[in-house]
């Protein structure tokens, strides 16, 4: 015993020390990913419950779109209360929840509450316009309604996420939808390749005005009903006034896209 080096437990205590802090460091790294990959997850389900949202309120004005257009009728009964019923309906229908039922102390909670009260606004703003008589097409369609609901839900959330619908650049009508580099790279990268799965969203954390944000893609494609505007014969002009694209059933045909800066 007496042979034994007086060093040596000063040797294991410091050995035993740095393993310790190579523990740590490997438990707190192991942590912070953890933590990484649950923001992910948490952010990934906010963008999909407003790109559902988004999608079921818009398709509420495209069934309305007769209605809205019939200059025949003055009160079409299309309230801001009728619309958000049906488009929660619709939210439902495609997750099994209710939108109004989350709960509004968590960020989910909150975006929503917003995005369907932007909803609320836009259709009460709306209604001399879908309510005129006299006139027939009325510019109120699915595309301008989600743009509108878009700026107003924007202005609600401050900076705390943001809505867009683009498109492949060369089907953008409105130039403030153009996309960003980072979306014409995910649409032409991904959206646009042969063996893409057709719906799939693409999402990852970027740096948006030098700041980690989560962003996530939702691509869309045309239905038969959006080919009477972006269809056949190309180049032709459609009710709206814009030149036919030349579009055909299931091609790409929109993304919305959602960015949600780092909490």
């Amino acid at each position: 015993m007496n042979s034994i080096n007086s060093q040596a437990p000063t040797r294991c205590i410091a050995r035993g020390l740095s393993l310790l802090l190579v523990a740590s460091s490997i438990l707190i790294s192991g942590v912070a990913g953890l933590g990484a990959a649950n923001d992910a997850t948490e952010s990934r389900t906010v963008a999909d419950s407003l790109a559902k949202m988004l999608q079921s309120a818009r398709a509420v004005i495209s069934k309305h779109q007769e209605d809205i257009n019939d200059p025949k009728r003055g009160d079409k009964g299309l309230t801001a209360a009728v619309v958000l019923a049906e488009a929660d309906a619709n939210y439902k229908a495609a997750t099994g929840i209710d939108p109004a039922s989350y709960d509004p102390a968590t960020r989910q909670g909150r975006m929503l509450k917003a995005q369907r009260d932007a909803i609320v606004e836009v259709i009460n703003d709306n209604q001399a316009i879908i309510n005129r008589e006299g006139l027939g097409f009325k510019g109120f369609i699915p595309a301008t309604f989600a743009r509108l609901v878009n700026e107003a839900f924007a202005r609600k959330v401050e900076g705390g996420a943001t809505i867009k619908v683009t498109a492949p650049p060369e089907l953008v009508r409105n130039r403030k939808a153009r996309p960003d580099e980072w979306e014409v790279d995910v649409i032409k990268t991904r959206f646009l390749k042969p063996d893409w799965k057709a719906g799939t969203p693409y999402a990852e954390t970027v740096e948006v005005k030098g700041k980690p944000a989560f962003r996530m893609m939702v691509p869309e494609y045309y239905a038969a009903s959006c080919l009477s505007c972006h269809g056949t014969p190309k180049g032709t002009l459609d009710v709206t006034g814009y030149p036919r694209e030349g579009a055909a059933e299931h091609d790409l045909g929109g993304v919305i896209s959602v960015i949600l800066p780092n909490e």
